[in-house]
């Protein structure tokens, strides 16, 4: 994921979310579709989106001010809001999650067949979950906990923890910032016991870097180098 992709994510999804309203649509209310229901999607622009366990959505959810929440064993496209949330429960299978100003929480046992992405907000991802694609943020911490990432991880302000053998098949970047987004904090890098990038770790700046003596990494480039990580033994640094 690139600099200018992080940049545009906002007016993207928002111009998406506008242009694209599916049948089931509200202005300002929120959206319930029940566990078991079927539907072909739903979009609201000042109102949140739930859908319930076991529920089949072939078409997109979104939200311009409002959270998104799918229930356990739920199925959907694109759940996209700008403003608000996503928390998605074990077991739910989606092409993609993404929002601007809002955490993205994934539970255990989730497939998302696209790309993960946040701009400002913190995103978890639960054991046995998998993100095919790439996965990102600009402000907001990472955790990879017994997940696989299949593309690269980027940030640019955020902390990055990989924990219980989590796996990035891509690379790990950590980007420069540079005009809005310009921070003088220092991230926070962890690959912890037993978890592998299988790409390099590639730092355009400084960070704190730790990586467990049993980790994995195919080697770190640009602003540091493996001579610069403190390696640890336990659990965390």
């Amino acid at each position: 994921m690139t600099r200018t992709l992080h940049g545009r994510a906002a007016l993207t999804v928002l111009v998406s979310l506008l242009l694209a309203l599916p049948a089931h649509a509200s202005m300002n209310k929120s959206i319930t579709i029940g566990a078991g229901e079927s539907s072909a999607g739903a979009s609201t622009v000042n109102g949140k989106i739930s859908v319930g366990a076991g529920a089949t959505v072939t078409g997109d959810v979104s939200s311009v001010n409002g959270s998104i929440r799918i229930e356990e064993g739920a199925t959907v496209a694109d759940a996209e809001t700008v403003n608000g949330g996503v928390r998605v429960a074990d077991k739910v299978r989606s092409q993609s999650l993404s929002t601007v100003n809002g955490s993205i929480n994934v539970a255990s046992d989730v497939l998302v067949e696209g790309a993960v992405t946040a701009v400002n907000g913190r995103i978890t991802i639960g054991g046995g979950s998998k993100v095919a694609n790439n996965l990102g943020n600009v402000n907001g911490e990472i955790e990879l906990e017994g997940s696989e990432v299949g593309g690269d991880v980027s940030t640019i302000n955020g902390d990055v923890e990989l924990a219980d053998g989590a796996v990035i098949m891509g690379d790990l970047v950590v980007e420069k910032p540079g005009g809005w987004n310009g921070s003088k904090r220092t991230p926070r890098v962890v690959i912890g016991p037993g978890s592998r990038v299988e790409g390099v770790i590639r730092l355009e700046r400084e960070v704190k870097l730790y990586i467990s003596e049993s980790a994995e990494v195919g080697g770190v480039e640009g602003e540091m180098t493996m001579d610069d990580a403190v390696r640890f033994s336990g659990k965390r640094p």
